[in-house]
């Protein structure tokens, strides 16, 4: 049987596991379709796909993009891309910058609210200079001792209406769906479970996202709760997507769920890779 998990991230993006360690570490975990998906960024591909093919497991190029829709961050994934097309480089290239300045800004923030030297913290955590991200300065906040966990640090520092939350407008819908189809690839909405929208607003997403040419929406992730797989899979198949699944793994003993512990797909969706081998 297909183990497939096809979200994850490596220290290319806000990961701690370089993407061959990433692949081991799925590997190990039983699974034998993997993507690498890290945010904005497609750099680590070629390391995850070169270490998949040595461990024997079916490797799917793939980027999570962020978007803001209707004034919230939003994550698109692309699975079965072309990492080196062109407009999907420029275009990732594009949604990074201003980064650097939003984490200085952070930081700032977050030294007036008694947590000094954050963004030099945060930096001894970063593996892409490009890539600096509120995970980054979590992973710092605890190290201090102020939290016990990642959630606790965004719950109190790194939320929006908390003293560390930076709004920062990344791409739009249409860009991030735009460049994924143009290098070949599938778009997917990823955890949409996670977002806080009304089943109105929710609706207009999904229905903007198919007039786009999205195809999928993740149904079993490590941002969902058990209760929100059946859900989910049922939203898939009212609006005809395909479905996917994905740990979100970012690092071992950190991620809500591990690449191990993921459930399978429900029997009632399609999944996205249905046609793939």
């Amino acid at each position: 049987m297909l183990k497939v998990d096809l979200h994850c991230h490596s220290n290319i993006s806000d990961g701690v596991l370089a993407p061959a360690a990433v692949a081991a570490y799925a590997h190990k975990a039983g699974v034998n379709v993997w993507a690498l998906t890290d945010h904005d960024e497609v750099s680590g591909i070629a390391a995850a796909r070169a270490a998949a093919v040595d461990l024997g497991m079916r490797f799917v190029a793939g980027v999570e993009i962020s978007i803001t829709w209707a004034g919230q961050t939003v994550h698109i994934v692309g699975l079965q891309i072309d990492e080196n097309h062109p407009g999907l480089v420029q275009g990732l290239q594009q949604t990074r910058s201003g980064r650097d300045a939003r984490g200085r800004e952070i930081a700032r923030q977050l030294d007036l609210a008694g947590l000094p030297g954050a963004y030099e913290g945060a930096l001894k955590f970063v593996g892409n200079p490009d890539l600096m991200s509120r995970t980054h300065f979590a992973r710092y906040i605890m190290e201090t001792g102020k939290c016990a966990n990642i959630p606790e640090v965004f719950k109190k520092y790194l939320s929006e209406g908390k003293p560390g939350y930076v709004a920062h407008r990344w791409a739009t819908l249409a860009e991030a769906v735009g460049w994924i189809q143009g290098a070949g690839g599938l778009a997917v909405i990823a955890h949409p479970g996670r977002y806080r929208f009304s089943d109105t607003a929710q609706g207009v997403l999904f229905d903007e996202f198919k007039q786009l040419g999205g195809v999928a929406i993740e149904v079993v992730t490590g941002s969902h709760s058990p209760d929100q797989y059946g859900e989910y899979a049922r939203l898939a198949n009212d609006y005809g997507f395909l479905a996917s699944r994905g740990s979100d793994f970012h690092a071992p003993g950190e991620s809500r769920v591990d690449f191990a512990q993921l459930p399978p797909l429900p029997a009632s969706v399609t999944p996205i890779w249905h046609d793939w081998f």
